[in-house]
């Protein structure tokens, strides 16, 4: 079989000291049984078994204090690792969110992460005007998208956003919403914004998951592990059971978030 280069490009990771703690309390808030230990070193380990060479690493603040401390978490470990990428994370509440991306920008962090279910905010809220505003023209915004039980990262509400801040390049999980696949092909297919497959295929009829791809464009779909929810070996199994090209695969495997996100391997 091929090899492939890969960018993992959803991927989390938590200090070691609470890692085991952060990890059970998605898996609870899921309802699924976590794989990854949720450190670095254990992102790094599960990767290597098929030979990721980047890594996307994110954390998201639940609540305001943590920003600045996150940041700084994510800051550090990309000086330590060649292999990670960082995106920082904001917080509707922030008192200066435009000094905070500067200094996100400063510590060489490429884009920031969202998650409206955990940071309590649905996508079109007017309090999130402000973030989005301030990031628009200047990072790409990685947002969770979809939920089985809420409407809040709804694609019809991230479309409100895109119509209203037309330079923000958004990066719209799990095929633009998790378990709302309908609903991203009717509202975000074919627009402006970008797709990972991260935490899709292990549900998502596959057939659906082609028409998504060919009916949005190669060119913006990303490939996802959303680890330490899924191994990095599962993961690229699921993807590679996609009748796609060779040179398909290598567009979603890493071209397009070396494109999108100007780094090189």
């Amino acid at each position: 079989m091929k090899q492939f280069k890969i960018i993992d490009a959803h991927a989390h990771i938590f200090p070691e000291k609470i890692a085991e703690r952060a990890v059970e309390s998605i898996g609870q808030y899921y309802g699924i049984n976590m794989y990854g230990g949720g450190t670095v070193e254990a992102l790094i380990e599960s990767g290597s078994r098929v030979n990721v060479n980047k890594y996307l690493v994110h954390s998201t603040a639940t609540r305001v204090e943590q920003v600045t401390t996150i940041n700084d978490f994510i800051a550090d470990a990309i000086s330590r690792h060649d292999c990670l990428i960082g995106f920082g994370t904001l917080h509707k509440e922030l008192d200066d969110i435009d000094g905070e991306l500067d200094r996100i920008i400063s510590l060489g962090l490429k884009g920031i992460k969202l998650h409206p279910e955990f940071q309590n905010f649905s996508i079109d809220d007017p309090d999130m005007m402000p973030v989005y505003k301030a990031v628009e023209g200047k990072l790409p915004i990685l947002i969770h998208m979809g939920d089985e039980n809420k409407t809040s990262s709804s694609p019809e509400k991230l479309v409100k956003v895109m119509d209203r801040f037309p330079r923000l390049t958004f990066i719209a999980a799990h095929f633009g919403g998790y378990s709302m696949w309908d609903e991203s092909i009717r509202y975000l297919v074919g627009r402006n914004v970008y797709f990972d497959t991260s935490s899709s295929l292990f549900k998502l009829d596959y057939k659906k998951a082609i028409h998504i791809i060919r009916e949005h464009g190669i060119g913006k779909i990303l490939f996802g592990t959303d680890y330490p929810m899924w191994p990095h070996d599962e993961e690229l199994e699921r993807f590679l059971k996609l009748e796609l090209t060779d040179e398909e695969r290598e567009l979603i495997l890493w071209k397009n978030a070396s494109r999108l996100l100007n780094i090189e391997i």
